[in-house]
């Protein structure tokens, strides 16, 4: 699924990110440590995994949503 990063704190490496319909959705240092990633910038598009439903869904993993060379 993808989103776009919303909020990160790099000190704690919690964050939210915007689902395509608006909805926030928060992630903590794990997902955000699962994706190997050492920065996060408001507006960058991410490709996430999240579990549960309705207000027990979580991201477990984000990571930079990369785009196909158009070569």
């Amino acid at each position: 699924m993808q989103a776009t990063a919303f909020t990160f704190d790099a000190e704690t490496r919690t964050g939210s990110v915007l689902l395509d319909d608006g909805t926030p959705l928060p992630f903590d240092a794990p997902a955000f440590d699962a994706g190997e990633l050492r920065l996060l910038r408001p507006g960058q598009r991410v490709r996430i995994r999240t579990e549960g439903a309705g207000s027990a869904r979580r991201v477990t993993f984000l990571t930079l949503q990369t785009f196909p060379d158009p070569a």
